[in-house]
């Protein structure tokens, strides 16, 4: 027998990483497209239609809301000074564009947003551990947010909302467990080992930065120098800019829901709409954009409240739109930050030297 070398098997599993995203969009579209075959798509395109012009202007409207929190969260937490929130702001949309339009595994966007915040001179590796921070909070305000839903669930007189309630704190009690050792991660030293682990990767997405200084710190530096206790303050706000964000995203779930003409779902339903959705398509994070993922969520979290399957499906189609209209915008800004690279660029350590 031929013993296969360890190189192949390392290509071969390398090969399958980068495969996962394709994986997920396709087994996404399958599950999407079985959503739509067994229901009745002219009922789904008569509830979407009553949303209206208004009323999905009014979703894009607090969608722009929500990712100009989490713009201004990531430069808080990100910590670089003589910079101010404007390339943050930027770059948030194009991080959100690329995870929702393209396909890429949830943190595609977050990877690119750190190579192109390194073309205003900020440090790689302090951008790289900028971003770091930045989704440990986002994920840390899903987590709450998605707790917030699971209690107000619990108060629903239904056998099946206390099942899924039952089911979806098992879930998180696993998250703070996943969460715990990303923190831990962090601050005892263990992205220094990752770091060397992604070499490659950061070499050729922060090239530009890293080849100033061969001296400077690497990540696990950076993080060291954000997670200071000094800093605590900003970081803080960073957090709650971000839970402000996820609370922010159940206004859209309601107005849609106004909208189609089911006005007695309150406030509080919709909260439990759109945090054990976004749980659900968090914990779906290869398949691109949680496509066919977020639509079968809102068909099991609208049975509940008494949302037939057809209206269910044309409230994730409404969650949608924004995503388009926002994300081409901002996948456009990337392009033109890419093209016009010199008109923004600043010469590597003019800022992030320092935190």
């Amino acid at each position: 027998m031929i013993a296969v070398s360890s190189p192949p098997r390392r290509r071969l599993g390398q090969a399958l990483l980068r495969r996962i995203p394709l994986i997920g969009a396709l087994a996404g579209i399958l599950l999407a497209l079985w959503l739509v075959s067994v229901h009745d798509l002219g009922a789904v395109a008569t509830a979407f239609g009553r949303v209206g012009a208004a009323g999905l202007a009014a979703v894009v409207v607090v969608r722009a809301l929500i990712l100009l929190l989490c713009g201004l969260a990531w430069a808080k937490v990100a910590g670089v000074p003589g910079l101010g929130s404007g390339p943050f702001l930027l770059l948030r949309a194009v991080r959100e564009g690329v995870n929702v339009l393209l396909p890429v595994a949830s943190v595609g966007g977050e990877v690119l947003g750190g190579r192109l915040l390194t073309f205003w001179g900020v440090a790689g590796p302090l951008a790289a551990a900028g971003i770091v921070i930045d989704m440990f909070f986002q994920v840390v305000g899903l987590a709450l947010f998605s707790a917030l839903g699971v209690v107000l669930l619990a108060q629903v007189d239904n056998a099946q909302a206390a099942r899924l309630a039952t089911w979806c704190a098992e879930g998180l009690a696993v998250s703070v467990v996943v969460l715990g050792a990303f923190f831990a991660v962090q601050r005892l030293g263990g992205a220094g080992a990752l770091e060397r682990r992604i070499a490659a990767l950061g070499r050729r997405f922060l090239r530009e930065a890293a080849s100033g200084d061969a001296a400077r710190p690497g990540v696990q530096g950076a993080l060291d120098v954000l997670w200071a206790r000094s800093r605590w303050g900003a970081l803080l706000q960073g957090f709650l800019l971000h839970a402000a964000a996820w609370l922010l995203g159940a206004l859209e779930i309601w107005i849609a829901l106004q909208c189609i003409g089911i006005a007695d779902i309150s406030f509080s339903e919709a909260v439990v709409l759109e945090s054990l959705s976004q749980a659900i398509k968090s914990a779906a994070f290869p398949v691109p954009s949680g496509l066919g993922v977020q639509e079968g969520g809102f068909v099991l979290l609208g049975a509940i409240f008494g949302i037939d399957a057809d209206t269910a499906l044309a409230l994730s189609l409404v969650k949608r739109v924004p995503d388009v209209v926002l994300g081409l915008p901002s996948l456009l800004l990337w392009q033109m930050i890419e093209g016009r690279r010199g008109l923004v660029a600043r010469p590597p350590d003019e800022v992030g030297r320092e935190a």
